[in-house]
């Protein structure tokens, strides 16, 4: 089984044909969805996905829309993590590093985001562009029991296990389907077993071939293929890594 890691299926690119979508991705072999929150509007959308025995949930409040954040998300946070218990993980959060202008007020959001992650015992899906080692030295100085996932890592290998050894799982998804990211499939070759995830981050970080389209969950069987290509392994070894890597992650149990 294939486990789609990281989709926004509830984005309103989705919303002319989302069950199309879902049956195409189990067409080939994604038996499970994760949705990650992105704006404090959009929860409610995410956790109605999670009523689906095929979706599992993340809230958070991510780094690209500092604008739409107000006074008061992170106590509506708390609240909506205590209600909702099966929501397994805190997330997206994280830095953008291409928006220098509110970089300061990302850090400070992340930051109250990490420390609400820790005292609840919740992974983190962190969204790390531009950021890997001041979020790295971030996550050590705080110490993060429950580990995550960072989210499109698209770093070196000594990057890579920097984050590893800290008990965090890198994203694989569009972006090693690329030739030219050289040094990203250069480090998924030399990943253990049990460091990574396949993820899609639908409907965006379209694959090689497909740029300027509408990602999708099916498309991760691509991603496998191209990740087990530069493994040398199969698609099916690849599968069965990420998929327990997602389970001991995010505590999926099907």
């Amino acid at each position: 089984m294939l486990i789609d890691a990281h989709c926004h299926m509830d984005f309103p690119a989705f919303d002319a044909d989302r069950d199309a979508v879902f049956a195409r991705a189990r067409a080939v072999g994604v038996g499970r969805f994760v949705v990650p929150g992105t704006t404090r509007l959009r929860w409610p959308d995410v956790l109605a996905l999670g009523k689906r025995t095929d979706v599992s949930v993340c809230l958070g409040l991510h780094p690209y829309f500092m604008d739409e954040h107000q006074d008061g998300d992170i106590e509506a946070l708390a609240q909506a993590l205590e209600a909702n218990p099966e929501i397994v993980a805190l997330g997206e959060c994280g830095i953008d590093g291409r928006f220098t202008e509110t970089l300061e007020a990302q850090w400070v959001l992340f930051d109250a985001q990490l420390r609400l992650a820790k005292r609840r015992s919740l992974p983190v899906v962190i969204h790390c562009v531009r950021a890997n080692d001041q979020i790295a030295k971030r996550l050590r100085q705080l110490d993060m029991p429950a580990g995550g996932l960072i989210h499109a890592f698209a770093g070196s290998l000594e990057q890579a296990r920097r984050f590893l050894a800290l008990g965090f799982t890198l994203g694989l998804g569009g972006a090693v389907t690329h030739p030219r990211a050289k040094r990203l499939r250069r480090t998924v070759a030399a990943l253990p077993d049990d460091a990574f995830m396949l993820e899609t981050d639908s409907p965006d970080m379209p694959l090689a071939g497909h740029q300027g389209e509408r990602n999708e969950p099916s498309r991760i069987a691509e991603v496998c293929r191209v990740v087990a290509e530069l493994r040398g392994q199969t698609p099916a070894q690849v599968a069965a890594s990420s998929t327990a890597s997602a389970r001991r992650l995010l505590g999926i149990d099907q």
